[in-house]
C-alpha cells in the first residue's frame, strides 16, 4: 500500500500535506519526520519532491502570495473610481482567503524566522501598501470618510478580513465564501461611504 502511496504522490499533494502539519503544528515545530509520518511517505522520498522543508514552506507562502497579488492584476482592481476598485479587491481578497484557507492561514502565521518567512512578510507588507494606497486615493476622491484616519481604518479593515482564517471553515452549511465576502464588503463599506 505504501509503495502506491508513493508513486502517486506529486508535489502538490505533498505540499497540501506539508500546509496542513505546518498549520497544525507551527512550521518551526515540523520536522521532517512529522511530514514523512504525516504524507505516509519516507523522508527520501519527500526530498525527491523538494529541497528542504523551507523549500515547502516557500511554495505554500507563494501560493497564497500569487492569489492576493493576482487580485491587484484583475481589471476591476485597475479601472475604475477608487473606491469601487477597493470594494472589488477587498471582496477578491476573502474569496481568495477562503478558496486558499490553508495556504493564507500559513501565511498569515510566518514570524520571520527563516529567510523565506521574511521573505512572504516583506511581500505581504508591499500588498497591504498598495492596498492601503487604494484606500488613500477612495478618501481623496471624497468617497470614503476622512474622518477615520486612513492608516487605521486599513488595519481594522485587514484585520477584519484576515480574522477569517480563525473561523471560517468551508464544510459548515451556510458560510460559503462567497456570502463571507459580501458581508465583509457591506460591513466594512457601509461604515466607512461619504454617502450613507
Amino acid at each position: 500500500m505504501s509503495a502506491v502511496k508513493r508513486d502517486t504522490y506529486t508535489p502538490q499533494s505533498l505540499l497540501a500535506v506539508a500546509v496542513q502539519v505546518f498549520n497544525e503544528r507551527g512550521y518551526d515545530g515540523t520536522s521532517m519526520e512529522h511530514l514523512s509520518k504525516a504524507a505516509g511517505i519516507s523522508k527520501s522520498s519527500i526530498y525527491h519532491h523538494v529541497a528542504s522543508k523551507e523549500d515547502l514552506l516557500r511554495r505554500a507562502v507563494s501560493r497564497a502570495l500569487d492569489g492576493l497579488f493576482g487580485i491587484l492584476d484583475e481589471e476591476h482592481a485597475r479601472v475604475g473610481r477608487a473606491v469601487e476598485r477597493l470594494e472589488y479587491v477587498t471582496r477578491r481578497m476573502v474569496e481568495v482567503l477562503t478558496a486558499e484557507l490553508p495556504y493564507v492561514t500559513l501565511l498569515l502565521r510566518v514570524r520571520g524566522n527563516t529567510d523565506t518567512e521574511q521573505w512572504a512578510m516583506e511581500r505581504r507588507r508591499e500588498f497591504d501598501h498598495q492596498v492601503a494606497e487604494l484606500f488613500e486615493a477612495a478618501v481623496a476622491d471624497g468617497d470614503l470618510r476622512a474622518d477615520v484616519e486612513g492608516r487605521l481604518a486599513t488595519r481594522l479593515l485587514f484585520g477584519m478580513i484576515n480574522s477569517v482564517v480563525e473561523w471560517y471553515r468551508p464544510e459548515v452549511r451556510g458560510a460559503d465564501g462567497p456570502a463571507v465576502a459580501d458581508a465583509v464588503v457591506q460591513l466594512a463599506f457601509h461604515g466607512l461611504r461619504t454617502d450613507t
